[in-house]
């Protein structure tokens, strides 16, 4: 164990010291609907810099994720499977210490690795969210004492803890634990060493916290009671653009996770960055008032929750009231603008030394919000194109830029990363590489897309399972209350009229493209013999 800034390359396998294999850099933001940002439209929320990545890249305007939650989704992007398949299906478990990624792959391969602000990948900020299960568990744990305990932030107050030489492929971990105002992980430490001060650092998720502004409203948009220079966005572009520095002047192809704990709840853009946008001036969505009509009972009852009802800061919740969701759509542009000048710092910092033409960026979210659609607001069991759309962008300087609307997933950025790189992929990958669409925007790869959601919690309070698919013309969900909804893309974006009642044949054809889909992704690689 030693400390994570100090890390050296986990392999001397083939393509150590080789310039010509491309370096790639992931930046991930969390709880950021598709349509938050300039290049998918959005002319009020302004990301010139992601723009320009897009300019370069290939723009998926049709891109789901493979769960609209955080840990699920993200350990899918890393593993390349199902969160039914590698076990992950809600924030309240961790992804398994041995699990194989894509990151393993590259570093395996000689690359130096970083993950940069929040993982997620273990429950440490949220081990709480959900009640202990009853009994002895279904499966023991045979991982070293201690393995899912790295996310505990609480480690992370008297000094960095001791860290792997190896966290899930990773050889340079720094993390950023928390969300909105509360600063933890290596980046408290970080932030204390720059000058910051405790007491404005460790704000608690409550109505009592700290804060310079703001609030009124809702306690979870507000100004912190820190400057710009300590958030966590800046904490990411500084450490990230160190390693890129690092490694760089090392020799060594590297893939560094940028990954932002913004634009999720709290929303609270410090500073300047809190001033961007008048709540007056935002524009409600066209289906704010939607009766929901046809909808889940429980999703019309989670509309009529408010934000001043939730039993925790990120529980369901309905959007409340006009008041409400202008406030938190103008602090979430903020945060938004804010991680975007930060992008643009760390781009600056690839071109400054040599090594922008040599590198593959990727932007996407782990899921979106629906901050206001249908009269809802955040995400959770909620499987509208708020939360299940996400932006996704590839700018490989080897492809032409490009936009493409056929599908894609979040489940194949790895598969894509490893064939454009020339990575042997490990065993039981689930997701395909959307590489032909970044040759061939007219290309296809999928004919659809699986979203998982599950939650382990006793029955009666609503589903505790959903299964959606979504295909070039339809979403079609069914939810193991008995419910389903079955929606036209393309004519009906909105998400209005549910067809399932009303059109038996379409929702028959739906139905058996669903059981196909989960028979496809049935896992036939969990225990399998270990290769020697």
């Amino acid at each position: 164990m030693s400390d994570p800034r100090n890390r050296t390359p986990g392999s001397d396998g083939p393509g150590d010291g080789d310039p010509k294999r491309p370096n790639i850099l992931f930046i991930i933001t969390d709880q950021h609907r598709a349509d938050h940002v300039g290049f998918m439209g959005n002319d009020v929320v302004r990301t010139p810099n992601l723009d320009a990545i897009a300019e370069r890249g290939t723009v998926f305007e049709n891109a789901w994720v493979s769960n609209p939650v955080c840990m699920p989704n993200r350990s899918t992007i890393m593993t390349g499977r199902m969160p039914s398949t590698h076990g992950v299906i809600f924030n309240d478990r961790s992804l398994e210490w041995g699990a194989s990624t894509h990151v393993g792959q590259f570093r395996s391969a000689g690359y130096r690795t970083a993950l940069i602000g929040k993982s997620h990948l273990q429950h440490g900020m949220s081990r709480n969210s959900m009640t202990p299960a009853k009994g002895e568990p279904a499966v023991r744990d045979s991982h070293p004492s201690g393995w899912d305990r790295l996310e505990d932030e609480e480690m992370y107050l008297d000094g960095n803890p001791d860290w792997p030489d190896d966290f899930y492929g990773f050889d340079t971990t720094e993390l950023s634990i928390n969300h909105g105002a509360s600063v933890t992980g290596h980046h408290y430490q970080w932030a204390m060493e720059r000058g910051a001060k405790h007491e404005d650092l460790v704000v608690p998720q409550t109505a009592d916290n700290p804060k310079r502004r703001g609030g009124d409203v809702w306690w979870q948009v507000y100004d912190p009671p820190y400057g710009p220079e300590f958030h966590s966005s800046s904490f990411v572009a500084d450490r990230t653009i160190n390693f890129i520095e690092e490694a760089t002047a090392g020799g060594t192809p590297w893939l560094a996770w940028a990954s932002f704990p913004d634009p999720h709840h709290p929303f609270t853009p410090p500073g300047e960055w809190f001033d961007r946008h008048n709540p007056d001036d935002m524009q409600l969505p066209a289906t704010f008032d939607d009766p929901m009509e046809g909808a889940p009972a429980f999703l019309k009852r989670v509309q009529g929750f408010t934000v001043f009802d939730m039993n925790w800061w990120v529980a369901l919740t309905g959007a409340t009231s006009p008041e409400v969701t202008r406030a938190a759509m103008a602090a979430n542009y903020g945060t938004i603008e804010m991680i975007d000048d930060r992008v643009g710092q760390i781009v600056a910092a690839i071109e400054r030394v040599g090594q922008l033409d040599n590198t593959i960026i990727v932007f996407t979210s782990d899921h979106g919000d629906m901050m206001g659609d249908h009269g809802l607001l955040l995400k959770g069991f909620m499987h509208y194109r708020g939360t299940l759309q996400v932006p996704m962008v590839i700018a490989d300087p080897r492809s032409s830029a490009g936009r493409t609307t056929s599908l894609s997933s979040s489940i194949d950025l790895g598969s894509t990363l490893m064939e454009r790189c020339g990575i042997e992929p490990h065993h039981g990958i689930q997701g395909v590489s959307l590489a032909p669409l970044l040759d061939d925007p007219n290309a296809a790869v999928r004919d659809s897309v699986l979203i998982e959601d599950d939650i382990d919690r006793p029955p009666g309070r609503g589903p505790t399972s959903i299964r959606t698919l979504i295909t070039n013309t339809h979403r079609y969900s069914r939810y193991n209350s008995g419910e389903d909804g079955l929606y036209e893309l393309g004519t009906d974006d909105d998400e209005r009229t549910n067809h399932s009642a009303t059109n038996p044949q379409l929702r028959s054809e739906m139905v058996e493209k669903l059981t196909d889909s989960l028979i496809a992704h049935s896992d036939t690689a969990r225990g399998a013999p270990v290769q020697v």
